[in-house]
């Protein structure tokens, strides 16, 4: 029996998981939690197979999440479900540690067959972004759009800035000051050749992110 925390922060996701991985048969869901310290308080307490984590739990960044739990679990695979399209975190999660990316919006089946091939050991990813990064590695394996070239935190700060927000409301945000924030903006903007917040906003929406 394979045995699966959940984490999100949404009950009504969780209960849906609940029922998708209690009907399997082969799978327990042995632990459930709500936010990134309960789920740390989790995974210290008993053993589990496998963790699917939502990308996004309260206000703590997934990648930063998951990079938490690979310090701390590295043998734990992590299978990310997410409600974000792949172009915009599936790779970044890849290099992380994950061992599979899987969006909400995708059939109940997809869940079960990328939770069975990661608890076999290996890995999961849809058709559409392995055809993508075979394109990639074709290519050299070149970073093509100018938000890839961004590092984890950079990025996190460059889709708020595309969000609205604005440096101060950043800063509060993710506990980080406004002058980092600020130097942060300024690196965004060099790698991306971006002029300003609105460019961001523009970039954003002309790439579907």
């Amino acid at each position: 029996m394979i045995r699966i925390a959940v984490a999100d922060d949404h009950a009504v996701v969780r209960r849906g998981l609940r029922q998708i991985i209690s009907e399997a048969g082969d799978f327990e869901l042995a632990g459930e939690a709500g936010s990134a310290d309960e789920l740390l308080t989790l995974l210290r307490s008993r053993r589990f197979d496998l963790v699917v984590l939502d990308l996004t739990l309260g206000m703590r960044s997934g990648i930063d999440m998951l990079k938490h739990i690979k310090s701390e679990f590295p043998r734990l695979p992590v299978l990310i479900l997410s409600m974000h399209a792949e172009n915009l975190f599936a790779i970044r999660a890849l290099r992380t540690g994950a061992a599979g990316y899987v969006q909400k919006e995708g059939a109940a089946e997809e869940l079960l067959t990328a939770i069975r091939r990661i608890a076999a050991g290996g890995t999961y990813i849809s058709p559409a972004l392995a055809e993508r990064i075979a394109g990639d590695l074709a290519q050299g394996g070149s970073q093509g759009l100018p938000h890839e070239r961004l590092s984890d935190r950079e990025f996190e700060i460059f889709r708020l800035l595309g969000s609205g927000k604005s440096v101060t409301e950043i800063a509060h945000a993710i506990n980080l000051s406004t002058k980092t924030v600020s130097t942060h903006r300024r690196h965004i903007l060099e790698k991306t050749g971006l002029h300003n917040n609105a460019e961001i906003v523009q970039y954003m929406i002309s790439h579907q992110l």
